[in-house]
């Protein structure tokens, strides 16, 4: 596990680092020097099939665990413990059981298109003319987006917390027991879908500088998408509120934060790294602040 941790962490360093990596000859060029955003793109190739291969492994690692036992069932849906859940979570067990397949398939389909909203950034004019830099882009976060679901201390690897659907018995056996049940927290599906909203109003905000209040209204619009997965996800006995607002916060960070880090000028005061010695390993982070200081972190 700690292998692949830091297997992740220099994916995210080379996302950084070697995407700021500018040949001299290139920045003459004009049109370069008029990118907002800088893409390495063999790079990132590279970035992206070493994510999706850890993704994939972590995805059915978390398919495969072991089920519930018949006493563990019972303990976890015992009055006791029903009644540790916190008020607010408490909304995921006032649902309605037969409502599940039904809103179980519309959060499916609904992130398959959440997904693919994006791709109406080409429609504009200034952005569309970048729109394989940004593909790029918008697949690596994502990447990363599911590499943090599938390998942070805050996602279901170290977290168990059992899904709404444990607690009712309208439920079979089967169903109750299933170890995927022990994935409740966070939400995936509410992640993947703030990154795509907020990637695409980061995105736009990057490109039109000049909107000014606008922009608020702009990421106000990117929350709705993700609140309606949320909501979805409630309802199909997925996961409680504060599983999905977790998943919103991380998927909005990502969001925003993957197109930031490829921004030309952040090449100028920001640098990422990874170290190591007899005592461990770990990252490190520069940042400039003016031509005279140096925050360094490890």
């Amino acid at each position: 596990m700690k292998n692949i941790f830091f297997f992740l962490a220099a994916l995210i360093c080379s996302a950084s680092t070697f995407g700021s990596i500018t040949d001299s000859t290139k920045l003459a060029d004009s049109n370069v020097k008029a990118k907002i955003y800088h893409v390495n793109i063999p790079v990132l190739s590279v970035i992206i099939a070493g994510g999706m291969t850890a993704d994939v492994l972590g995805v059915q690692r978390m398919k495969n665990k072991s089920s519930l036992t018949l006493a563990e069932l019972n303990f976890v849906t015992s009055p006791s413990q029903i009644a540790l859940i916190n008020k607010f979570d408490r909304w995921g067990l006032r649902q309605k059981a037969s409502d599940r397949d039904r809103f179980n398939k519309l959060s499916s389909n609904g992130l398959a298109v959440m997904v693919f909203v994006p791709c109406l950034l080409v429609i504009d004019k200034k952005i569309g003319k970048d729109w394989g830099d940004l593909l790029f882009m918008y697949v690596e976060g994502h990447t990363l987006t599911l590499a943090n679901y599938c390998y942070n201390f805050l996602g279901p690897t170290y977290i168990e917390r059992y899904r709404p659907r444990t607690y009712y018995t309208e439920f079979s056996d089967v169903t109750r027991e299933s170890g995927q049940n022990r994935n409740s927290f966070y939400s995936g599906h509410v992640a993947s879908a703030a990154y795509s909203t907020f990637f695409m109003a980061k995105v736009y905000c990057d490109y039109h500088p000049n909107l000014g209040a606008g922009k608020y209204l702009i990421y106000t619009a990117a929350t709705l998408p993700p609140l309606l997965m949320a909501y979805w996800r409630i309802k199909a006995l997925d996961h409680f509120p504060s599983d999905n607002a977790v998943g919103l916060v991380i998927g909005a960070a990502f969001g925003i934060i993957v197109p930031e880090l490829h921004k030309n000028h952040i090449k100028k005061n920001y640098s990422l790294g990874m170290f190591t010695s007899p005592e461990g390993m770990g990252l490190t982070i520069n940042w400039k602040l003016s031509n005279k200081q140096l925050l360094s972190y490890k």
